[in-house]
C-alpha cells in the first residue's frame, strides 16, 4: 500500500510518516509539502531509518507522483492558536484545502483511493471534501474524535492508575467544542466504569474537561500535537490496510445514524478495506444522544458558511 501525506514536512505529517514506517506495513510513503525543501529533509531522515525499522520505499514528490496512490493523507493546514477553537481556523484553511483537493483532481488517482482528512476543522473539510471529490462517499474520511478518545482512554487510566490499553470509551460527536463523551459504554478490563470506586459525576466532569482542554495544552506547551495524532493516524490506515473491520469514531457523512444526515461526523464506524464499512447506532443514554444532535446542528451551521 501507498501512502502519500500531503503536508508531511510538517508536525503532525512527519509524526504520521513515522507511526506508518515504525509499524512496517505500508510499502510506499511518500511526502508532500509547499515546502519542498522540508519535503525532501523528512523524507530523507525517516529514509535512513529505513534499515532499522523497516524497507519501506520513503520519497518526497509532488501530485503527479501521487496519483497511483492507496491513500491521500491531508494534514495540511494553518496551525491553531492557543485560544482559538477549531472551527474558528475553518475561515483561514478552506480555501488552502480546496486548493489540495483541485490539485489530487488535477493529477488524477486510482478510482479505489481513499481520503483520510486531517486537517482541521476536520468534520468541516471532510464534508468538504465528499462534495468536492468524485468518489463514492465511503472513500473519504477524517480523523474526527480518533485523537480525543485517545487522550480520553489515557486520562482515565492515569486517574485510575490502571492500564491505558485495558481503558474502552469513547468521545464522538464534533472534534472540537461540541464533542460528546460517552460514558454509558465505557470499560476497564470489560468491567463497566460506574463500578469503580473513583468513578463519580465530578470524576466524568474532571475528565472530560481535561480532554476537551487537552489540544489547547498541548499547543500552549510544545505548539501543537504531534505524536499520539501520529499513532491514531496509523491506527486508522491500518485498519484499511490490514480490512480490519475495526470500529472507530472517525468522520464520514452521515445518512441517518442517530437521527443525523448530510453532515460528517463521528460516530461509532467500522474502517475495513473499503474505507468507510458502515455506522453503528448502539444505543446511548438520552442526554449523550441530544448532545449528539446538538454538535451535528452545530456543524451544519457553521458547513453553510463555507458551501
Amino acid at each position: 500500500m501507498k501512502v502519500s501525506i500531503i503536508g508531511g514536512g510538517g508536525r503532525v505529517g512527519s509524526n504520521a510518516a513515522f507511526a506508518l514506517q515504525c509499524a512496517g506495513l505500508v510499502t510506499d510513503i511518500q511526502i508532500l509539502d509547499a515546502n519542498t525543501d522540508l519535503a525532501e529533509g523528512e523524507a530523507l531522515d525517516l529514509l535512513h531509518g529505513a534499515s532499522v525499522l523497516g524497507d519501506q520505499r520513503i520519497y518526497a514528490g509532488d501530485y503527479d507522483r501521487a496519483k497511483d496512490s492507496d491513500i491521500f493523507v491531508i494534514t495540511a493546514g494553518l496551525r491553531r492558536k492557543p485560544d482559538e477553537s477549531r472551527l474558528d481556523l475553518i475561515n483561514r484553511n478552506v480555501s488552502l484545502f480546496r486548493g489540495i483537493l483541485e490539485s489530487i483532481q488535477g493529477a488524477g488517482h486510482k478510482s479505489c483511493a481513499k481520503f483520510f482528512v486531517v486537517s482541521n476543522p476536520v468534520d468541516i473539510l471532510t464534508q468538504l471534501a465528499a462534495r468536492t471529490l468524485q468518489v463514492d462517499p465511503k472513500q473519504v474520511f477524517g480523523l474526527g474524535t480518533m485523537l480525543d478518545t485517545a487522550r480520553f482512554r489515557a486520562l482515565i487510566a492515569a486517574e485510575l492508575g490502571i492500564a491505558t490499553s485495558q481503558v474502552k470509551a469513547l468521545i464522538l460527536g464534533e472534534h472540537g467544542d461540541t464533542m460528546v463523551p460517552i460514558w454509558s459504554s465505557a470499560t476497564a478490563a470489560g468491567l463497566p466504569l460506574k463500578g469503580f470506586p473513583k468513578v463519580n459525576p465530578s470524576f466524568e466532569n474532571m475528565i472530560f474537561e481535561r480532554t476537551r482542554g487537552s489540544g489547547a495544552e498541548v499547543i500552549r506547551r510544545k505548539g501543537g500535537a504531534g505524536w499520539a495524532v501520529g499513532a491514531t493516524i496509523a491506527e486508522t490506515i491500518h485498519a484499511v490496510l490490514l480490512d480490519k473491520k475495526q470500529i472507530l469514531p472517525v468522520s464520514s457523512v452521515q445518512n441517518g445514524c442517530y437521527g443525523i444526515r448530510d453532515i460528517s461526523i463521528s460516530v461509532p464506524t467500522i474502517v475495513g478495506k473499503n474505507g468507510v464499512e458502515g455506522h453503528l447506532e448502539v444505543e446511548l443514554w438520552p442526554k449523550e444522544k441530544q448532545a449528539m444532535l446538538k454538535s451535528a446542528s452545530t456543524l451544519k451551521d457553521t458547513y453553510q458558511k463555507v458551501i
